[in-house]
C-alpha cells in the first residue's frame, strides 16, 4: 500500500505531528523527543479516559518500539478557531462547546489511573501549582521586558496579592480539567467536535476551562457574548444564580492567573524556542486581563502591576 506522510503545524510544545495517508484513510503520527511520558503516555491515557466517557478524542492506534512515536486517529484539519472566526453570531456555536465542556466535567477521575502497564498520577490544581504557573509572568515576561529594572521586592508584593486572590477560590478541586480548552484545541470533522492536546489534564476548579474558552487570547468575543456564555454555563451546570457575583469573581481570578501565565509562556516561546508568532497575541491577552481586573477585588493587584508596568501601554510593548 502507498503511504503519504506530511508534516503538519503543531502546538506550543516540542512535539511534532505528521498526517499519514494510507489509501483513503488518514491518521496522525505524534513524535516527542522530550518528556515522552507526559507528551505521549499521559496524552494517550487522557484520550482513553475521554473516549470511555463518550468525549471525542484521538484514539491510540499504534505505539512504536522506540517509544518516541505514537499513531493516533485523525480528528480532521479544521479547528473550531478557524470556523468561529468567520461567524458574526458566535453565541449559538459556543453554546455547543460549553455543552461539551459540561459533559467533560462530569467525568469522575481518580488521582491515579492505570494505563497499559503504567500508573498515571493526576495532580490537583492547588494554590502551589497556581503560583508556579503565574510565576512565568515574572520569570519571562517582566524579566525580558524590564531587564534589570524589575526588583524582587515588587515580585514578592504582587505574589502576596495573588495569594490573597487564590485564597478566595471556594470551589473544590474535584473537576476534570483539560487545562488548555480553547478554540484551537477543538477540532471539527463529520459534524462532530473533538478535543486534542489533552496531556496537561488535571483535577481542578470548574471555572478554569471555562475561562480558557471564553477568555481566549486568539479570538475576540464581544463583552455581551462573553457574559451570556458565562450565564449559560452557570444555568446549564445548575449553579446557584444567587451567588452570581461570587461565581464571576472565581472565574475572573482563574482567568487572570491563566493570562498572566500565558504572557510568560508566549515570551518564553519567542526567547527560548524561537517561535515569535505567539507575540501577536500579547495585546489581546492584556486586554482580557484589564477587563477582568475591573472588579474592586482586583484593585490592589491592578495598582501593583501598574507601578511596575504601565497598563495603558501594554499593547505597545515590543520584544523584538
Amino acid at each position: 500500500m502507498f503511504y503519504k506522510l506530511k508534516k503538519i503545524s503543531g502546538d506550543a510544545s516540542s512535539r511534532k505531528f505528521y498526517r499519514i495517508q494510507k489509501g483513503k484513510k488518514t491518521s496522525i503520527i505524534v513524535e516527542a523527543k522530550k518528556d515522552i511520558y507526559k507528551n505521549l503516555t499521559v496524552y494517550a491515557a487522557v484520550n482513553q479516559i475521554l473516549r470511555k466517557n463518550k468525549i471525542n478524542a484521538p484514539k491510540l492506534i499504534n505505539t512504536f518500539s522506540t517509544h518516541s512515536f505514537i499513531e493516533i486517529s485523525d480528528l480532521g484539519e479544521k479547528s473550531f478557531l478557524e470556523f468561529i472566526k468567520k461567524k458574526r453570531n458566535k453565541f449559538n456555536y459556543y453554546k455547543k462547546i460549553i455543552d461539551l465542556l459540561i459533559n467533560m466535567q462530569k467525568i469522575k477521575i481518580k488521582d491515579n489511573y492505570k494505563f497499559k502497564d503504567k500508573k498515571i498520577n493526576f495532580q490537583y490544581y492547588d494554590k502551589r501549582k497556581l503560583h508556579k504557573e503565574s510565576d512565568l509572568f515574572f520569570d519571562w515576561y517582566l524579566k525580558y521586558l524590564l531587564k534589570k529594572k524589575f526588583k524582587k521586592k515588587m515580585k514578592k508584593k504582587i505574589k502576596k496579592e495573588l495569594d490573597k486572590l487564590y485564597c478566595k477560590l471556594k470551589f473544590q478541586n474535584n473537576i476534570f480539567t483539560q487545562r488548555d480548552f480553547h478554540a484551537a484545541n477543538i477540532m471539527m470533522k463529520g459534524g462532530k467536535f473533538g478535543v486534542i492536546d489533552n496531556q496537561d489534564a488535571i483535577i481542578g476548579n470548574r471555572f478554569y476551562d471555562l475561562a480558557s474558552l471564553i477568555d481566549d487570547v486568539r479570538i475576540t468575543i464581544s463583552d455581551k457574548t462573553q457574559e451570556n456564555l458565562f450565564r449559560y454555563y452557570v444555568l446549564k451546570s445548575r449553579l446557584n444564580l444567587k451567588n452570581l457575583r461570587t461565581l464571576k469573581q472565581e472565574f475572573s481570578i482563574l482567568s487572570i492567573q491563566r493570562n498572566l501565565k500565558i504572557l510568560g509562556i508566549f515570551v518564553r516561546l519567542y526567547i527560548r524556542d524561537e517561535k515569535p508568532n505567539y507575540l501577536k497575541h500579547l495585546p489581546n491577552t492584556w486586554k482580557l486581563l484589564k477587563k477582568r481586573m475591573k472588579d474592586p477585588i482586583f484593585k490592589d493587584l491592578k495598582k501593583l502591576l501598574n507601578s511596575v508596568i504601565s497598563l495603558k501601554k501594554t499593547g505597545k510593548y515590543k520584544f523584538r
